[in-house]
């Protein structure tokens, strides 16, 4: 039974990373943990693109737009909703996450989901990095895994 992975080799083409300025105390480190990841795999700093856009609600608009135009093997959204008094946060976070995976799905690109949504800003700030791990480095390992597993689809 063959069984077929994405890997963490160099891959190939430019990358995008769509950011929110939206809570920039957190999402500045997302960005630097996803633009170190991408150069620690082979992947150039010349070859990533930043979008800024100005909150997480913004993100897949863009996002799909990148994925439409065809230039990048791989689109990294990156933001951070922290829950609030009101139901703000409900529907911040889920339309992100909504719009995040329709982009992928109606363009074949991977568009992976790097928007924290957490309950605190001290969830937001570990989860950058300050404790242990940064999921703005995990979702460029999951760009990265996703090209290099949608090439081998390709070459079958």
């Amino acid at each position: 039974m063959p069984i077929y992975e994405g890997d963490f080799s160099p891959p190939p083409g430019r990358f995008a990373i769509v950011v929110s300025r939206f809570n920039a105390l957190v999402t500045e480190p997302l960005l630097a943990g996803s633009r170190d990841v991408f150069v620690r795999h082979g992947v150039a700093d010349d070859r990533l693109d930043v979008y800024w856009v100005p909150g997480s609600f913004e993100v897949p608009l863009v996002a799909r737009k990148l994925a439409e135009a065809g230039r990048h093997a791989a689109i990294v959204c990156l933001g951070c909703v922290i829950r609030g008094e009101t139901g703000h946060y409900d529907h911040v976070a889920g339309q992100a996450a909504g719009g995040v995976l329709q982009a992928g799905l109606a363009t074949g690109v991977p568009v992976i989901f790097g928007v924290l949504t957490t309950e605190t800003v001290e969830q937001a700030l570990n989860r950058a990095g300050l404790k242990a791990g940064n999921k703005g480095g995990e979702a460029a390992m999951a760009a990265i895994e996703m090209v290099n597993l949608l090439a081998k689809i390709g070459t079958q």
